[in-house]
C-alpha cells in the first residue's frame, strides 16, 4: 500500500492505493493499481506546508498515520526481538552452570500469607534472639518440601536457593530455632488457621481426626522420669507401630478440615492407645480456635463411647466407624438380614436404624444416648477385602480339600487361631504343625461368619436426622487424612526422626505440619484451576490433590534460574508438564527471555496465592 497525490480536475488529491498482480488474457503477468481509499484534497490536510506529503507517507510507514481515516489500513509492525550479546571468559565461573531453586518464590508467598513471616518477626522482636529466626524457620519448611533431610543437612542447602533465604553463623542455631517453634506451637497453628479461615473461608462443619505414628532409629525407648513428685512420661516408647517396626515410636493425632487442609496436631507417647488421644487432642488444640459446632469423623480405632459422649457434651457431633467384630451378636445378625436395605444398583446397598444406649462418661456416670447406626455393603470393598485375604482364603480351601498335601507353619497357625474351637485349641503346639491334625480344630461357623461380613462397614453417628448417604459420604472423606499421613511419611520424609528431645520432636512435627499445609494449598489450587487432565483412575485417587505430593515436589525442584554473563538470568525447564501446570494454576506467565535481578523480583510479586 502507498499514498499517492494525483490531479483531479486540476486539484491535488490524496488517495491510498496498492498494486495488484494478475494474468492478462494473453497469459502475461501484469500489474493493476487499485484504489483502496480516496482520502481527499491535499489542501484540506497540509496547512500550506510543502513537506506534508513526505511526512504523511513516513507516518503511514511507521504505523501512526497523520490522517485518522488511514488508521484501519495500517499494518501493525511486530517489534524487533531483543537480542542479547553475552561475553564469556574462558576459565570464568560463568562458564559452568549452577541453577538455583526459584520455587521458594511461591513457597515464601504462601509462608507469608499464612501469617508466619509476621509471627516469627514478632517473636524475635519480643525476645533477645539475635540469630535469623525467620530465615531458619523458612529454610526448615522449604527444605522439608524441596529436599527433606536432617536438620544440619538442611542447613547445607542454604545456597541452593536463588537469593538469600537465611543467614546462619552457627549450625547449632537450627536447634535454637526448634526450641522457639516448640514454645510457640499454639501461636503458629492459630496463625495458619486464622489465615485460612479469612482467605479460603474455613468454616468446618466437618472435622476429620486420625492417628498415626513415626519411628526412630534409636533402639531403646525413653524412660519415665520424676520431677517435683510428678511422673513425666517418656515420649519415644514401644507401641503398636503402623509400619510393624520393633522400634520406639511417637503417636501423632492430626485434625483436618473438609477442604483436605490440616488444622492442627498433637503428639503422645508411643504406647498411647489411639482412642486415648482424642479427648486430650481436642482439649489442647481445637478449644482455642473458636470453631462452632462441628461433626467429628474418625475411624474405628477412635471408637469409644467416652469419646463420643465427650463430643456431644461439648456441643459437637460425630460419625465414627465401629468394628463389626466387636459388635454384639444381635446387631451383627441385623447387619446380615436382607430386610431394610436400600439398593443403589448391584454394587452398593445400605440401611440404618436409631438405637438407644446407656454409656459411661470419664467419671463413670451413666448416660442414655440416641444414635443412628448405618451399615452399608460395597462390592468394591468386598473385592478389596477378598484380595487382601486371598492367601489366607486359598490356604483354608486347600486345607479343607487336601489336608495331607502340605504342612502348616507356626505363623500360619497364628493367623488361624481365632478360628480354632476353644475346647481343643491346646491340642497341638510347636514350630511346625501337622495339617492333618489341625483340620478337626477349625470352627467352620466362625470361618463362614468371617467371610459373610466382607464388604460391610458399620457407622455410628449422633446425627439421627442426617440422611444415610450423607453420613456415608462424610465418612468417606476420611480417606483424605490417610493420604496426608502417606505424604508426611513418604514425600516429606517425616520419619525416621533423628531429633531426640520431646521439644525438638514436637517442633519437627510442627515444621512438617507447615510444609504439609503449604503442599496441600498448592495441590488445592491445581484442583480449583481445572487444568489437571487426569484419567478416571487418577481422578478417583487424586480428586482432592490434582497432582500427587511427589509430582508437586519434583515440579518445584525443576523451577530454577541460572546466572549467565552480564548479570542476566534464564529460567530452566519451564516447559516441563507438571511445572507448567503448577505455574498456570497460579497464573504465573514467564516469557522466553533473559531476566535481570529486578525482573526476577517482579516475577515474585506478579501473582496471588489465594
Amino acid at each position: 500500500m502507498f499514498i499517492e497525490c494525483v490531479l483531479n480536475n486540476g486539484v491535488k488529491y490524496l488517495r491510498l492505493s496498492c498494486n495488484k498482480k494478475a494474468v492478462s488474457k494473453k497469459g502475461l503477468n501484469v500489474t493493476h493499481k487499485n484504489v483502496l481509499l480516496n482520502i481527499g484534497p491535499l489542501s484540506r490536510f497540509d496547512g500550506g506546508k510543502p513537506d506534508y506529503l513526505e511526512r504523511l507517507r513516513e507516518s503511514f510507514r511507521n504505523g501512526n498515520p497523520l490522517i485518522e481515516s488511514l488508521i484501519p489500513y495500517v499494518k501493525e509492525k511486530e517489534p524487533e526481538p531483543k537480542k542479547y550479546l553475552l561475553e564469556f571468559t574462558a576459565g570464568s565461573s560463568e562458564c559452568v552452570g549452577d541453577p538455583k531453586y526459584f520455587a521458594h518464590a511461591l513457597l515464601e508467598r504462601l509462608f507469608t500469607e499464612l501469617g508466619l513471616t509476621h509471627l516469627f518477626s514478632i517473636i524475635k522482636s519480643q525476645s533477645k534472639i539475635e540469630y535469623d529466626l525467620l530465615g531458619l524457620s523458612r529454610l526448615l519448611v522449604y527444605g522439608r518440601i524441596m529436599n527433606p533431610d536432617s536438620k544440619i543437612s538442611t542447613l547445607s542447602q542454604i545456597h541452593d536457593y536463588y537469593g538469600k533465604v537465611a543467614v546462619c553463623e552457627n549450625p547449632y542455631q537450627v536447634y535454637d530455632a526448634l526450641d522457639v517453634i516448640y514454645r510457640n506451637k499454639s501461636r503458629i497453628i492459630r496463625s495458619m488457621n486464622t489465615a485460612i479461615t479469612k482467605k479460603l473461608g474455613r468454616n468446618p462443619e466437618v472435622v476429620f481426626y486420625d492417628v498415626t505414628n513415626f519411628f526412630f532409629e534409636s533402639p531403646e525407648p525413653d524412660e519415665d522420669r520424676e520431677e517435683d513428685g510428678v511422673c513425666i512420661k517418656g515420649l519415644r516408647k514401644k507401641g503398636v507401630s503402623k509400619e510393624h517396626r520393633d522400634q520406639p515410636i511417637v503417636q501423632m493425632g492430626l485434625f483436618m478440615d473438609d477442604k483436605g487442609l490440616p488444622i492442627s496436631l498433637e503428639i503422645f507417647p508411643g504406647n498411647t492407645l489411639d482412642q486415648a488421644t482424642l479427648r486430650p487432642a481436642l482439649k489442647a488444640t481445637l478449644k482455642d480456635m473458636a470453631f462452632n459446632r462441628f461433626i467429628l469423623v474418625a475411624d474405628r480405632g477412635l471408637c469409644s463411647y467416652k469419646n463420643t459422649l465427650y463430643l456431644t457434651e461439648q456441643g459437637h457431633g460425630y460419625i465414627v466407624s465401629k468394628s463389626i467384630a466387636k459388635t454384639c451378636g444381635s446387631e451383627r445378625a441385623w447387619i446380615l438380614e436382607p430386610d431394610g436395605y436400600i439398593h443403589a444398583g448391584d454394587d452398593f446397598k445400605y440401611k440404618s436404624r436409631i438405637v438407644t444406649r446407656r454409656v459411661q462418661d470419664e467419671a463413670g456416670t451413666v448416660h442414655e444416648i440416641r444414635e443412628k447406626v448405618v451399615v452399608y455393603w460395597s462390592r468394591r470393598f468386598y473385592e478389596k477385602e477378598r484380595y487382601e485375604h486371598r492367601s489366607f482364603l486359598k490356604f483354608v480351601e486347600k486345607l479343607r480339600t487336601n489336608p495331607t498335601s502340605f504342612r502348616i507353619t507356626s505363623e500360619q497357625k497364628k493367623s488361624m487361631e481365632r478360628f480354632f474351637k476353644k475346647e481343643v485349641v491346646h491340642a497341638e503346639t510347636g514350630e511346625i504343625l501337622d495339617s492333618s491334625k489341625l483340620i478337626p480344630l477349625l470352627d467352620e461357623e466362625k470361618l463362614e461368619e468371617y467371610t459373610a461380613y466382607m464388604g460391610y462397614y458399620q457407622l455410628i453417628s449422633s446425627e439421627t436426622e442426617m440422611d444415610d448417604r450423607e453420613i456415608i459420604d462424610k465418612y468417606h472423606g476420611l480417606s483424605r487424612i490417610e493420604d496426608q499421613f502417606r505424604v508426611m511419611k513418604g514425600d516429606l520424609a517425616t520419619r525416621p526422626m533423628y531429633v531426640r528431645t520431646p521439644e525438638h520432636i514436637e517442633a519437627h512435627l510442627v515444621v512438617c505440619l507447615i510444609a504439609l499445609t503449604i503442599l496441600r494449598l498448592i495441590q488445592r489450587r491445581i484442583v480449583d484451576s481445572g487444568l489437571a487432565e487426569q484419567s478416571e483412575t487418577q481422578r478417583e485417587r487424586y480428586w482432592t490433590s490434582g497432582l500427587t505430593g511427589e509430582r508437586v515436589q519434583n515440579a518445584l525442584k525443576k523451577w530454577r534460574v541460572e546466572l549467565l554473563a552480564s548479570a542476566y538470568y534464564r529460567f530452566c525447564s519451564l516447559a516441563e508438564p507438571d511445572l507448567k501446570l503448577l505455574l498456570d494454576a497460579y497464573g504465573i506467565h514467564i516469557p522466553a527471555d533473559l531476566f535481570t535481578s529486578g525482573d526476577l523480583q517482579s516475577v515474585k510479586t506478579s501473582f496471588n496465592v489465594f
